[in-house]
């Protein structure tokens, strides 16, 4: 959409309905991810393994979207370094982003001849499917219990919708999830035209959404629950400063966090948290983060632009930053990837 809309609509708090946060409960959460394309994928995940160890969110499965077997088997890293090794892994088999990526390498690291980061999980090769992961973790959820981040492609859910009625469950996809899902929080779209290297501004295709175009649009056209939308603008304005990266994360040796960071774009750059903003969204829906657009309806259209159309009986809504916030979400971004493992 162009930069006019965000001003047509109104700013509504930042809570939906949907969203809100059982007071007793942790946030039931899937994590939907192309780890190794970029760093924000593995402090997203640092961020939820530490909401989780402040009894916030419990992590009920991780599902990939970037088909290299050294993805789940980082992901395993992660989780085992975060004491959480047992959590289930999904993969898919699209030849997305095939290539290993700059980090995810780290899985296969030896020291001395033993592993950097000890594993399980050495091969996606040897990991369920995706589409089977939240499959089985839906079915066993309570109904309307479940919120899910999609921070990569759309390629999982779009299959999951995709997906019969099988042994795991007698619903299909689109039942299943209207059944079982309460909220989408996706990284994809931008929702305001974006600046280029010249300051002039431009409608920009976001990369989550044009590298697989057709499951964009599946799911845009087809998810029966409440999205909200992270778009590309929000995180590019919400910067992690490089310090941390050199300063928080040396309470160990190594650290899987600081060492994805380094391999894939090393200090003094400050990475974009395009995707922690859309797991704090996720999981702190009442915290005044963010303000969410009017209701509405967001289409992917054929050349991957994102546009918004509002209507007040809309499935989704996008994320308005106020420059006023930046400062308190950069911090609880920063204090949240770099929480110490317990």
């Amino acid at each position: 959409m162009t930069g006019g809309l965000l001003g047509a609509c109104c700013l509504f708090a930042s809570v939906s309905t949907a969203a809100e946060n059982s007071a007793d409960k942790p946030v039931q959460l899937i994590f939907d991810t192309d780890i190794g394309n970029d760093c924000d994928d593995v402090m997203a995940l640092a961020m939820i393994h530490a909401l989780q160890s402040r009894g916030e969110c419990e992590l009920l499965a991780v599902t990939i979207t970037k088909d290299h077997e050294l993805a789940a088997a980082f992901t395993d890293c992660v989780n085992t370094f975060y004491g959480r090794g047992e959590i289930p892994i999904g993969v898919c088999h699209s030849n997305v982003t095939p290539e290993a990526g700059r980090y995810n390498v780290l899985a296969a690291q030896q020291d001395d001849g033993k592993p950097r980061y000890p594993h399980d999980l050495t091969s996606g090769k040897d990991a369920p499917s995706a589409v089977e992961v939240l499959r089985s973790t839906l079915a066993a959820a309570d109904d309307n219990s479940i919120v899910i981040a999609q921070v990569g492609f759309s390629t999982n859910l779009a299959d999951l919708l995709r997906s019969p009625a099988d042994e795991i469950s007698k619903l299909d996809g689109v039942a299943l999830v209207k059944q079982k899902v309460r909220l989408l929080s996706v990284m994809a779209g931008a929702f305001t035209k974006i600046p280029n290297d010249k300051g002039e501004l431009y409608d920009h295709k976001e990369y989550n959404v044009v590298k697989d175009l057709d499951s964009a649009k599946h799911l845009a056209e087809h998810w029966p629950t409440e999205i909200v939308w992270s778009g590309f603008e929000i995180g590019l304005n919400l910067r992690y400063p490089h310090r941390s990266i050199e300063q928080d994360y040396d309470y160990v040796a190594h650290h899987p966090v600081a060492e994805a960071y380094v391999l894939y774009n090393p200090p003094p750059h400050d990475r974009p948290t395009w995707d922690l903003t859309a797991v704090l969204q996720a999981v702190r829906p009442n915290h005044g983060y963010f303000n969410l657009s009017t209701p509405g309806h967001v289409t992917v259209q054929a050349d991957g632009l994102t546009t918004f159309e509002a209507d007040t009986n809309g499935r989704d809504r996008y994320f308005i930053l106020r420059d006023e916030v930046k400062p308190r979400v950069t911090e609880a971004l920063v204090l949240l990837s770099s929480e110490p493992a317990h």
